[in-house]
C-alpha cells in the first residue's frame, strides 16, 4: 500500500540558500559530534552519550532521576537509555535503584565513579566545544545561533520533564 501522504502535490523544493543552510548545518553538526565524540573518548574513555547521561545526572536534585524523566530530557527511547546505563553501569558511572513508591518505575543514580568522571571529563569538553565552535562565531552570531537553536526546538518541540519526576529527596 503506497503513503499517500508522500505522494500529495508537488515537493516545495529548497531554493539555493536554504538548500545550502540545510547541507551546512546537516555537515557542522556531523562534524561537531564526530570531533567531541573523538576528543571525550581519547581524553576520558567516555563516548558523547556516556557524557550526556552524566550531565543530566549531575544536575538533577540528588544526582538521580526517573528513568522516563532522564530519556525524555535526553529525547531518547527508553530502550536505546536501558542499554547505555546497562554499559554505563558495568564500567561503574551509574546504578540502577528501584522506586519505593512504584514497584515499576526505576531512578539511574550517578555513582562516586561517575561523578569523579564528568569532573575530570567536562574541562576538556567545554574547551573542545569552544575550540570547534564558540571560538569559531562573534558574539554576534553566537546570540543569532541561539535564537536559531530556540525558534526551531520551540516549547511545542521539547519534552518537558514532568513536576517531581526526579522523585522524593
Amino acid at each position: 500500500m503506497a503513503l499517500a501522504w508522500v505522494c500529495v502535490g508537488e515537493a516545495r523544493w529548497l531554493d539555493e540558500t536554504e538548500a545550502r543552510a540545510w547541507r551546512g548545518f546537516l555537515r557542522m553538526h556531523q562534524l561537531l559530534r564526530a570531533e567531541l565524540e573523538g576528543e571525550l573518548t581519547r581524553s576520558c574513555g567516555l563516548s558523547l552519550a556516556d557524557y550526556e547521561v552524566l550531565v543530566s545526572l549531575s544536575e538533577a536534585e540528588g544526582r538521580r532521576l526517573r528513568m522516563s524523566a532522564l530519556a525524555d530530557r535526553l529525547q531518547w527511547s527508553r530502550s536505546r537509555l536501558s542499554h547505555q546505563l546497562a554499559r554505563m553501569q558495568e564500567r561503574g558511572l551509574v546504578c540502577r535503584q528501584d522506586c519505593p513508591t512504584d514497584a515499576r518505575g526505576a531512578f539511574a543514580l550517578l555513582t562516586p565513579g561517575g561523578l569523579a568522571a564528568i569532573e575530570e571529563a567536562a574541562p576538556g569538553h567545554l574547551a573542545g566545544v569552544r575550540r570547534h565552535l564558540f571560538d569559531r562565531l562573534s558574539p554576534e552570531q553566537v546570540v543569532t545561533l541561539a535564537e536559531i537553536s530556540e525558534a526551531v526546538l520551540g516549547p511545542a518541540r521539547t519534552r518537558s520533564v514532568p513536576a517531581g519526576a526526579e522523585g522524593p529527596s
